[in-house]
């Protein structure tokens, strides 16, 4: 069998690459436009059997901005996606709503609660509440959820209990923001829990609801819930096992052919005119934007240990709930702000990085600084504090609850959605920044892409640097009131790709 420098020749690598390319992005956005068709309808209201209106498609769409205001995915879940110390919203709306729903019927039937009911009864009753909770009472033709009287009761007690834990009003609320770790002060107000509510009971709605034709819901039976009876589908546990197998498979495949070839590679690994007598990096010219990278660096360095010291704080805090060893810090500092802060550095100090290597190896390739490089390295280094400074002051305002118009909020407080959190224009202002690296990259290294005996590398260096600029574009294709799981699609591109 010929070897790999046979195999995969210059033009091989290339056309694989290529294709690989195609069918993966090409596999990306047909699952995407999966999801545009086929996600959860967002009602134009959901009414009671007697024709009340409950809440609106724009009591849902705000209470999804006021949810995002008060730190998101920081603080909770929705369908799983966000940290852990809080509740999954449409998981816990969905549980209390099942088990207010069982008391209210056992009560209607049999004067009695369900827990005081026999067992056969209690299953009785659960094959009743699977049916209520799973039928699809959505109808397309106005837009409008029905729900009948007993299951309206169910979802009035549910939203006392979520205004009354998120205006924090009574001594019980009080005790679980401390074991859900959230802010003291900042509270809501009547209204903004209702609007609130209406976004929690949707998700939980969309949860529990089965898609119509299917026997499974709109989130795949996602979360758990053994009594509206979500457990996991026949297509979720294929899927676990053919991806663990095709992985199993692809690495086993790779230590093979590593080890089928270690020979052959460590043979032409030593050059035919022997190793260099001098390092290449000794020779190096130093240009001016090189230097000028030195205070990159440091700021990745001060990122780096201000995301360990908020990472240390956040974990605390998931302890013990909104105290720091008796130290007022969550008056000032609450769970939310500092897990928003740690989750955001994340992605601040890894991309500044990005950008210092970047900056640095241009020259390094292209021999020389262009004109006005220095300056753009400095614009840019600049640029970078802001957006730094500007989007957590930003964060931390919105919510402590000192930006009460949500469309601010969205522009210049917090989105709420975990490793973009910062505020649009924010969003905006450090993808710009992005394409501007690009460009200082692109002409700092622009004479040597005429060295045809690198060129390969060299332009995969060049592609690798136009794609962390634009994929970070791709947080930008979902707006204030996009529907929550096209925004997981697009916030699930930046922060994997």
């Amino acid at each position: 069998m010929a070897d790999y420098s046979t195999v995969f020749s210059v033009r091989r690598l290339w056309i694989i690459f290529g294709a690989t390319m195609f069918v993966m992005f090409g596999t990306l956005l047909y699952f995407g436009q999966q999801i545009y068709q086929a996600k959860p309808p967002i009602p134009s209201s959901i009414v009671t059997s007697s024709g009340q209106t409950l809440y609106t498609r724009a009591d849902i769409e705000r209470g999804q901005n006021i949810w995002q205001s008060t730190g998101g995915m920081q603080q909770g879940s929705i369908w799983g996606h966000g940290s852990y110390v809080a509740p999954d919203w449409s998981a816990d709306w969905l549980h209390r709503e099942a088990l207010a729903l069982l008391d209210i019927i056992a009560l209607a039937e049999s004067g009695s609660s369900y827990e005081d009911l026999p067992a056969p009864e209690q299953a009785r009753l659960k094959a009743v509440l699977r049916e209520e909770m799973r039928t699809n009472t959505y109808d397309n033709s106005n837009g409008t959820i029905t729900v009948n009287s007993p299951r309206t009761q169910a979802i009035t007690v549910v939203a006392e209990h979520f205004a009354d834990l998120f205006e924090g009003k009574s001594v019980q609320s009080q005790e679980l923001r401390e074991q859900y770790a959230m802010p003291i002060d900042a509270t809501l107000s009547n209204d903004e829990t209702r609007s609130l509510n209406a976004f929690f009971f949707w998700t939980a709605w969309a949860a529990t609801t089965n898609r119509p034709g299917e026997s499974y819901t709109y989130t795949s039976n996602w979360p758990h819930e053994p009594l509206v009876g979500n457990t996991p589908t026949g297509n979720v546990f294929m899927w676990t096992i053919i991806s663990i197998f095709v992985l199993l498979g692809g690495i086993g495949g790779l230590v093979w052919y590593y080890a089928k070839e270690f020979d052959v590679w460590r043979r032409d690994g030593v050059p035919e005119t022997g190793f260099a007598a001098s390092d290449f990096m000794d020779n190096a010219v130093i240009t001016s934007s090189m230097r000028a990278t030195t205070k990159y660096f440091l700021v990745v360095a001060a990122l780096f240990l201000a995301q360990i010291g908020l990472g240390i704080i956040t974990a605390h805090y998931a302890v013990e709930g909104q105290g720091l060893y008796g130290l007022p810090l969550v008056e000032y500092f609450p769970y939310s702000v500092t897990r928003t802060w740690h989750t955001q550095l994340a992605v601040l100090w890894i991309a500044t990085a990005w950008l210092a290597t970047g900056i640095y190896v241009a020259p390094l390739l292209g021999g020389r600084d262009p004109k006005w490089q220095v300056f753009g390295v400095n614009f840019l280094w600049v640029s970078l504090l802001v957006i730094v400074v500007g989007s957590f002051a930003g964060e931390w305002m919105a919510i402590n609850r000192l930006i009460p118009d949500l469309a601010i909020n969205f522009w210049f407080g917090t989105q709420g959605y975990e490793y973009v959190d910062l505020g649009r224009f924010w969003q905006v202002y450090l993808f710009i920044g992005l394409l501007l690296w690009v460009g200082l990259v692109l002409r700092g290294m622009w004479p040597a892409l005429k060295e045809k005996a690198t060129k390969s590398l060299l332009y995969l260096i060049v592609l690798a640097t136009v794609s962390i600029g634009l994929l970070f574009g791709a947080g930008l294709l979902y707006g204030q009131n996009t529907h929550i799981a096209i925004m997981e699609y697009w916030r699930w591109w930046v922060v994997h790709l």
